[in-house]
């Protein structure tokens, strides 16, 4: 089974719809697979073969979309590398995911031995292939679970790691979403967020539904404003951020949103403020939405109303829910089970058996569930920040952070932002308790150059001594 082909497949009937509008280029069905079919045959004649592992670094575009398709078609496997980050982040991915080939746009990578890919391969951008030597052989098992995407991340415990989805799961996946999200071939689809972190269950699921996306990343919100009044748009995945700044934007009447079936809010809890702000001027509940890379997208908040703002809705057919450990309140562990799940972490390797609970993932989130089946997020693993929809691994930075001069260790931790939703922010610990003298601008300099500009602290309080626990672990 090969998603790729499946796409092929559901769009047959379609090829002369467009496909990805991005800014005044159009491309329909038809020319974006003869796009990944070039793409995919330079790489083949590069050397690329089947499992192997080719990262994708590239802004957002026609031509990110089409890579990842080529990548796909080949039986290789995609390892997106989002373009904020830093070059020692981009090589620590490379390294721990066993990258074999960079695939990058031209500006984005430097290294003296990659090779141009030549003209009229891809959409519009230039291309450059870096072949890299990794140690031999994959994990045992890992070429049986016909991989097809490996998203790089720190999961709930902070440990680096690589999250494996098999072509069989993204099917299974993007099939159980759809039964929330009902996509068609009648959809424009406005898109916002980063390919990067949100591409597996909804990219591919719009363009299995022969639906046309929208590329309004760049510009914002200039960009999301002519999606909805050039193109029509009926479709939004967005964060709570994108959606507070249409609230607020003078430029959109409060009919804005008539050809708006369904505005879904995600990546980061939905504040009242925001929904509330929204709701008033466009007359438009937001659908809320949880989804989690090695679950895929469980819950969506589809009716309900005001009444039910707060929750992430209630769960999609084709998942089961367990809260463990209940409080009085009935708050406890969200465990979650169901079509689509991981196939495995990568780094180190965990083939899903290992990482599952009899069936079952552990969120890592704390919730309770209401008498309608409603879930609320009340509290998360206090080792991530969600930063306008991109997630913060505190020991991530924290590790950074304790290798600048004379800082002994540190604590990074969240604070309450009311459009953002959390502010990264750190006390730090100085080997030398009576120095006075700290550079607090050389450090963010040196966390900006290690680390993506989201993720650095945005503030720095230098205190004696950090809380701990009896058996000396910091407190969160």
């Amino acid at each position: 089974m090969n998603i790729f082909e499946t796409i092929r497949h559901e769009t047959a009937d379609v090829t002369d719809k467009i496909a990805v509008i991005e800014g005044n280029d159009r491309l329909t069905y038809g020319q974006l697979l003869a796009t990944a079919d070039r793409i995919a045959g330079r790489l083949a004649k590069s050397g690329v073969e089947p499992f192997s592992r080719v990262g994708i670094l590239c802004e957002d575009s026609i031509d990110a979309i089409a890579a990842s398709l080529a990548v796909l078609s080949l039986s290789t496997v995609v390892v997106p590398v989002p373009t904020a980050q830093a070059d020692a982040e981009i090589n620590l991915a490379l390294d721990r995911i066993d990258v074999h080939y960079l695939l990058f746009e031209e500006g984005t990578y430097g290294d003296r031995h990659a090779v141009p890919l030549g003209a009229g391969i891809f959409h519009r951008k230039k291309f450059l292939l870096l072949q890299r030597t990794v140690p031999a052989g994959p994990p045992r098992g890992y070429e049986r679970m016909n991989p097809a995407f490996i998203r790089f991340s720190s999961g709930t415990t902070g440990t680096s790691k690589g999250v494996v989805l098999s072509h069989e799961s993204i099917l299974e996946r993007t099939n159980a979403a759809d039964r929330g999200l009902r996509i068609t071939a009648e959809d424009t689809v406005l898109w916002v967020l980063s390919m990067s972190f949100h591409f597996v269950v909804t990219i591919l699921l719009f363009l299995r539904r022969g639906a046309t996306i929208v590329l309004c990343g760049h510009h914002f919100p200039g960009s999301l404003i002519e999606g909805l009044t050039r193109f029509a748009g009926t479709f939004i995945y967005a964060s709570p951020f994108h959606y507070s700044v249409l609230a607020h934007s003078a430029a959109l009447p409060s009919d804005s949103f008539k050809n708006v079936r369904m505005a879904v809010s995600t990546a980061m809890k939905l504040p009242d403020t925001i929904a509330e702000a929204f709701s008033e001027k466009f007359g438009y509940e937001l659908n809320e939405a949880y989804g989690i890379i090695e679950v895929g997208l469980p819950f969506i908040r589809l009716s309900g109303g005001g009444e039910k703002r707060g929750s992430v809705g209630t769960l999609l057919p084709d998942y089961k829910l367990r809260i463990d450990n209940q409080d009085a309140e009935g708050i406890g562990e969200i465990y979650l089970s169901g079509k689509g799940m991981l196939d495995a972490y990568y780094s180190p390797w965990q083939d899903r058996e290992s990482v599952l609970h009899d069936g079952w993932f552990k969120t890592g989130d704390l919730g309770k569930s209401d008498d309608d089946g409603f879930l609320t997020i009340v509290g998360r693993d206090r080792d991530v920040i969600n930063y306008a929809g991109m997630k913060v691994f505190v020991q991530e930075v924290e590790s950074v952070v304790n290798q600048y001069p004379h800082i002994s260790e540190s604590l990074v931790y969240g604070t309450a932002h009311p459009f953002l939703g959390q502010l990264p922010v750190a006390k730090i610990v100085l080997d030398d308790p009576s120095a006075t003298n700290l550079d607090l601008n050389d450090l963010r300099k040196f966390c900006y150059q290690r680390l993506a500009q989201y993720k650095v602290p945005k503030d720095f309080e230098c205190v004696d001594a950090l809380p701990k626990t009896a058996s000396g672990k910091i407190k969160r």
